[in-house]
């Protein structure tokens, strides 16, 4: 691990490698699990803002499922997470021809129905960020369901935070993602 900041990193976010490989994994990490994505306080707020022009993009059952639990749940320990269909699927995602899980927030985001993209956690992963007091602590969650993106980025030299560049800049800003790429080169 290294300090940047007021962040700790681990060393794996330079070191390993990945590159989403949603041919291969057909978006699982938006469908598996037992937990929605986390999200930040103010991005609560944006999802109550944003449900009316997101709505059409969603299938009916996440519909339902927001209408019934809100655009946000609270987890037992307190922390936000998107919504759940049935405990599993995010009430979020949507299905391409081919089956393949995508974001039903993006969609919205890609066709100019809205301007914030999607949670940054989703943006960053598969680095999961944990706020403290007097910092953040980066970390890679490495999860089977995955091992398609590790073996492309792999293949194509991709280190993760190459992969999750827009949602580091989006988190913590130009300069600190320079400073990281410094970091990098030195390792």
């Amino acid at each position: 691990m290294f300090q940047l900041g007021k962040t700790i990193v681990a060393d794996d976010v330079i070191k390993k490698d990945f590159l989403c490989n949603l041919s291969a994994c057909k978006g699982a990490c938006c469908i598996a699990g037992d937990a929605g994505a986390p999200l930040e306080a103010d991005e609560a707020k944006i999802l109550d803002d944003i449900y009316p022009k997101v709505k059409p993009f969603l299938r009916q059952e996440g519909i339902d499922a927001i209408e019934v639990q809100g655009t946000y749940t609270e987890s037992e320990d307190g922390e936000l997470e998107t919504t759940l269909i049935d405990g599993a699927d995010c009430a979020y995602v949507i299905f391409d021809e081919k089956k393949t899980a995508l974001c039903g927030i993006e969609e919205a985001y890609n066709q100019g129905e809205i301007t914030w993209k999607k949670p940054v956690s989703c943006h960053l992963y598969p680095v999961r960020v944990q706020d403290y007091t007097e910092f953040s602590a980066l970390n890679y969650h490495q999860w089977e369901i995955c091992d398609d993106a590790c073996a492309l980025g792999k293949e194509l030299q991709v280190p993760i935070y190459k992969f999750v560049k827009e949602g580091l800049i989006r988190k913590f800003g130009e300069d600190w993602y320079a400073e990281l790429e410094k970091v990098a080169e030195d390792l």
